[in-house]
């Protein structure tokens, strides 16, 4: 199994090391040739505004777009979930733009309201949860299963191939949410 992971900035490495300890190929995208053959994508967290304006200048926002529309399975996690989200509250600028939810950006405050706590997550269980400068999901349209809530903010949600998280996976022990978005890759390929 061939997964992409966006490499333009941002906790990419993390996500790498984990995907590989379950047994999957990885590579890291940084240019139009790397995705080809790729059966799921990963966008990181990091800054979701520069990692916008590369995927525009690197001609990578568009063929990504279609890809994700056309079906291949992607993983989002803070500021990927960003760069999906159809609507950003008080940002009129989208990037991909797929997930048909909106989404309030670092609606936990600076650095300073980080913080890690623990929830349910459908389909994975009880699992740590590590907010930094987090988003959350404010609205989800219709067809968006929620899948996670902290403090009645919606904090993980699923839309047909896309799974959208407003904190990091990749910065805990635990690898039930990398594997459960294998497992949606392997169901599709």
């Amino acid at each position: 199994m061939k997964i992409g992971i966006l490499a333009l900035q941002g906790a990419f490495i993390e996500h790498e090391k984990i995907l590989k300890s379950l047994g999957a190929d990885c590579v890291e995208i940084r240019q139009l040739s790397d995705l080809e053959g790729i059966q799921g994508l990963v966008l990181p967290g990091g800054e979701s505004t520069v990692q916008g304006q590369l995927l525009r200048k690197l001609n990578l926002l568009e063929p990504i777009q279609k890809m994700i529309s056309d079906g291949l399975p992607v993983l989002a996690t803070c500021a990927g979930l960003i760069l999906l989200s159809e609507h950003l509250e008080s940002d009129e600028t989208t990037h991909l733009a797929t997930l048909p939810v909106t989404t309030k950006r670092n609606a936990y405050g600076r650095q300073l309201g980080s913080f890690t706590t623990a929830a349910p997550m459908k389909y994975v269980g009880e699992i740590p949860m590590v907010f930094i400068r987090a988003p959350y999901i404010e609205s989800a349209d219709n067809g968006v299963e929620v899948l996670a809530t902290v403090d009645e903010h919606i904090v993980a949600v699923k839309y047909q191939n896309q799974l959208g998280l407003s904190f990091h996976p990749e910065l805990t022990e635990d690898n039930h949410i990398h594997q459960y978005f294998l497992d949606m890759v392997a169901s599709r390929i």
